[in-house]
């Protein structure tokens, strides 16, 4: 957590879905390239779960289809990351485990109050993400139809499963059997919860194929306990417990018909996304499987599902894991923007 070139919106006081108040909410975000007089070359890209807007430049670049020197992009943090407001560095009486349950619906309302008010945008070209990123994507051309031209999540979903929920819940208790964990109001990192967290998590990121043909092993680790150490470190060296469980809860919450506008009616939230939509799942995706990308797509209007077959399971998106995958999110990227 020590990028500092980002920049910061204050939100002030945020009333959440919930009926709960966030106070002095921030979110950080950063921005590349410039926006045109139009203002209709707007990317924005929301950050995933261990995401930051410095891992989202692996999704762009000056030679690939989200171009800074054509498109003007907006990468915003998740709430709970670290950089916009958290647990970690909420007001004093919202930190820790004081801090409020987060929606993508809550997510997406203090964005759009970013993208409209400090950028006086009302149209968005493209939002495209992965996993909670691209969750968000969908939120966005629920919550805010007429404003969205096209939509690209990969390895998400509209709705997080009970599958998917079930997972969460593993990794999660594994982090909360911690007894340093003391219930969020720790005095010192949790660090065997947060270890027994990436290891749990390791072993879904990936597919059973992954680890049968050795595929571990492109990414320098020459046995699979040295992939877990590695897990383990990046939990305990990067993040702070509360966050990952806010995030976490969010991930858990994901539905887009959720608030006043749909009620809890799914299908009429899939049906009113307007956004011309691509849906790139991955076949060996052990928490997005592509069936419920599938029933996605019967709901959205002006929807095209790409289904991408690797092994490398949910981590196939992330930047330089699989080159056939950034081609495949280029075209997309491409067909959406034509």
């Amino acid at each position: 957590m020590n990028d500092n070139d980002y920049d910061i919106f204050e939100l002030g006081n945020v009333k959440l879905v919930s009926g709960e108040i966030l106070y002095s909410a921030k979110l950080a975000y950063k921005t590349y390239g410039l926006l045109n007089k139009k203002k209709d070359n707007v990317v924005l890209l929301p950050t995933f779960y261990t995401g930051t807007h410095k891992r989202n430049e692996g999704f762009f670049g000056i030679n690939r289809a989200i171009n800074p020197n054509k498109h003007f992009i907006i990468s915003i943090n998740l709430l709970g990351n670290g950089f916009s407001t958290s647990p970690s560095n909420a007001k004093n009486t919202q930190k820790g485990a004081n801090f409020p349950e987060i929606t993508m619906w809550d997510n997406i309302w203090c964005q759009h109050k970013l993208v409209t008010q400090k950028f006086n945008i009302s149209k968005i070209a493209l939002i495209a993400g992965w996993s909670m990123a691209g969750c968000q994507s969908y939120q966005w051309a629920a919550q805010y139809p007429d404003m969205v031209e096209a939509i690209l999540p990969f390895c998400a979903s509209a709705k997080t499963s009970e599958h998917n929920f079930v997972f969460l819940e593993g990794v999660k208790a594994a982090l909360c059997a911690d007894p340093a964990w003391n219930n969020g109001s720790y005095d010192a990192p949790p660090i065997r919860g947060l270890k027994a967290f990436g290891r749990v998590y390791a072993g879904w990121a990936f597919s059973q194929s992954f680890f049968r043909e050795k595929i571990y092993k492109n990414l320098g680790f020459a046995t699979v306990e040295s992939l877990l150490v590695d897990w383990e470190n990046d939990h305990v060296n990067n993040w702070d417990a509360n966050n990952l469980l806010t995030k976490l809860i969010t991930w858990q919450k994901n539905d887009i018909s959720i608030g006043k506008k749909y009620n809890r009616n799914f299908i009429q939230a899939l049906q009113n996304i307007k956004a011309k939509t691509i849906i790139i799942p991955c076949t060996h995706d052990l928490y997005f499987p592509p069936e419920d990308n599938e029933f996605e797509a019967r709901y959205i209007k002006n929807c095209e599902l790409r289904t991408y077959n690797s092994i490398w399971g949910h981590c196939v998106a992330n930047p330089g894991n699989d080159k056939g995958f950034e081609t495949a999110l280029d075209k997309a990227v491409n067909d959406l923007l034509e």
